[in-house]
């Protein structure tokens, strides 16, 4: 159990691995799960430990509030997962992020340094730099978190993954069964995600970026030109930075491509064998 401001959590994950050092810690997208990281752990060394978090508002991760507002912020979270870490008494672990994941990653590289060896970005952003757009976001988010309490789930899902980011993974044979994970989600807590970790509710770390000591690895899709000039972006405001691009794959490359997500681990991080 952990608490933040009056916030209590209760973490869920999904293990694999022997070794106590390195950590690999995974951290799913909007929607996602542990559960999302099974067939990359089946991957992986033996000899690694590896943990993938359930986040807040999703899974079987918990969160208890007096308030019940404050508890989905990128700031609170990452709190939370930090002294989570520190009570797990591991050394440095290598982050692993996917788009929400990898925001929050990044925002646990740069404000909680101690926790991170280096840091994996899976087509995530450092958020939305300009104010009028940010804003926009928000007003977005906050549509879709309405939708999200007001219709069945199932069309929520569809449209969701009818987005242009998505055309890929819905072709891929894994579709059907990720559609169907993301049905054992609870569309009321979504809603409170999108409106405090929303991309339009981060302050973005775009000018903290150069301030970043851990060594970056920016893993994008050869189908998702969107990240793919983010992560150029952040490539030329960061220098300790490398961008992969993974053929035939567009924004959920671990699911389209699990074998090449993990290849590119093994060819970036040096301790793997």
């Amino acid at each position: 159990m952990i608490q933040v401001d009056g916030c209590i959590y209760r973490f869920h994950g999904f293990s694999g691995g022997t070794s106590g050092d390195p950590v690999l810690l995974f951290l799913h997208g909007f929607m996602g799960s542990s559960a999302d990281w099974a067939e990359v752990f089946s991957l992986l060394p033996s000899r690694l430990r590896a943990l993938a978090l359930d986040l807040p508002g999703h899974g079987r991760t918990t969160v208890q509030s007096s308030s019940g507002r404050g508890c989905f912020t990128l700031s609170t979270v990452a709190q939370a997962i930090a002294r989570w870490h520190a009570e797990q008494g591991w050394p440095p672990v290598i982050l692993i992020g996917y788009s929400m994941g990898g925001r929050l990653a990044l925002y646990l590289a740069l404000h909680h340094p101690e926790m991170a060896r280096c840091v994996v970005l899976e087509s995530a952003s450092p958020g939305i730099q300009d104010a009028a757009e940010r804003y926009r976001r928000r007003q977005r988010d906050e549509q879709l978190a309405r939708e999200l309490e007001q219709e069945a789930f199932p069309r929520f899902l569809d449209r969701w993954y009818r987005q242009p980011l998505f055309a890929s993974l819905r072709k891929h044979p894994v579709f059907p069964r990720l559609l169907q994970q993301r049905q054992k989600n609870h569309p009321a807590l979504l809603a409170q995600v999108l409106r405090e970790m929303g991309a339009g509710s981060q302050p973005p770390l775009w000018n903290k970026l150069p301030l970043l000591k851990k060594p970056l690895l920016l893993l994008v899709g050869e189908k998702d030109p969107k990240f793919r000039a983010i992560s150029e972006k952040m490539a030329r405001v960061t220098g300790r930075c490398t961008i992969k691009v993974i053929p035939d794959c567009g924004h959920n490359i671990h699911r389209e491509n699990p074998g090449a997500f993990v290849q590119a681990l093994r060819e970036w991080i040096p301790w793997t064998p």
